[in-house]
């Protein structure tokens, strides 16, 4: 607990406490004060005792801080700081004359005041074990949230790094057919290759980009899949600039193009068109003409899977998946950051 709380505690709980004792001490007191007098020294009682049962709650929280030991902790607390007050009271009272040695030796007199004293260590202890147990809590809160958090950093960077050997074994296998076909073609096909390659290592560790970037990596990359399908591959993008400015997971349309080529077939009896476009909702739509490969690439499941899981942990957003007789369809929803300087900006 931080001092400043507990200086508050102290400001709020030591008054409250003094009012109640002031109509729950002797009426032989009453007699012989007034209310004025009886408030002042049950202030002076209450801050006195009070302090010495704080001590005696931190002790115990220190002797018995861990979590099975609560019961006992709260028991002992609780005794204690009757046994104190018990004592602490009477020392008090015959200091200040209220009473006398003989009145201590008295049993109706030590159980005239026990009950108040119960009373008093029981209002001081809940309050700072309500207190206590508040904080802690709250901490434990933060404390799942950031374990949370860190899990969701873990799984993610786990997707992220699973993207760049899957590209880059797809395009090197590329290459390699190129190379054997047209080194002018090939030579080219690596600059840009290069230049993809250097947009997947910048934004490796992002969780978004803007869809312009994106849209300009995708572009680069359809120009290398076209180097392998020069007459069998069509990529319509149509993406305005209203939407430009808002954010996507990083080669998540990358991944729906090539999962297209994966899963279909790609020749000039059957070529592949693909469409990338936005709708009123602010989704990305990637749609391919439906033709099934008959016989299916083992399947790494790094495609659909990957952009499914990195969404659900991008605050559970989901991705939607549908197919008809003629097209495969993937929405993907596109995320709006408002930054904080807008953020404040709106709130004026």
């Amino acid at each position: 607990m931080r001092q400043i709380k507990e200086v508050h505690i102290r400001w709020i709980g030591i008054p409250i406490l003094s009012f109640i004792m002031t109509f729950l001490i002797d009426d032989d007191v009453h007699d012989q004060m007034s209310l004025l007098e009886e408030f002042f020294i049950s202030v002076i009682f209450t801050a006195i005792l009070w302090n010495g049962v704080f001590m005696i709650i931190k002790w115990m929280r220190r002797r018995f801080d861990a979590v099975n030991q609560t019961a006992k902790r709260l028991i002992l607390t609780f005794l204690y700081s009757a046994l104190f007050l018990t004592i602490g009271s009477n020392m008090i009272s015959v200091s200040l004359g209220l009473c006398s040695i003989s009145n201590l030796q008295s049993p109706e007199f030590f159980f005239r005041h026990l009950h108040l004293n119960f009373i008093s260590a029981f209002m001081i202890a809940s309050i700072y074990e309500a207190t206590y147990f508040f904080q802690k809590w709250k901490e434990s809160v933060v404390q799942n949230e950031a374990l949370k958090s860190q899990q969701i950093r873990t799984q993610y960077g786990v997707l992220q790094n699973q993207m760049s050997p899957h590209f880059l074994f797809n395009s090197l296998n590329t290459l390699t057919a190129l190379i054997s076909e047209d080194q002018n073609i090939a030579i080219d096909y690596t600059q840009t290759l290069s230049e993809v390659y250097r947009y997947i290592l910048q934004n490796k560790e992002r969780e978004l980009v803007r869809l312009e970037e994106e849209i300009e990596f995708c572009e680069s990359y359809v120009f290398l899949l076209k180097k392998r399908f020069p007459e069998n591959f069509h990529v319509d993008i149509h993406v305005g600039p209203s939407h430009q400015q808002l954010y996507i997971a990083p080669l998540t349309i990358q991944m729906l193009i090539e999962n297209a080529i994966k899963h279909n077939t790609v020749s000039k009896n059957h070529p592949l068109s693909v469409s990338v476009q936005i709708d009123e909702a602010n989704h990305v739509i990637v749609s391919n003409t439906l033709q099934r490969k008959t016989s299916l690439e083992k399947s790494t499941k790094l495609g659909l899977d990957n952009i499914q899981k990195r969404y659900a942990l991008l605050g559970k957003r989901k991705i939607d998946i549908s197919h008809d007789a003629n097209y495969f369809t993937v929405k993907v929803p596109l995320i709006e950051l408002i930054s904080e300087v807008e953020h404040l900006q709106s709130t004026v």
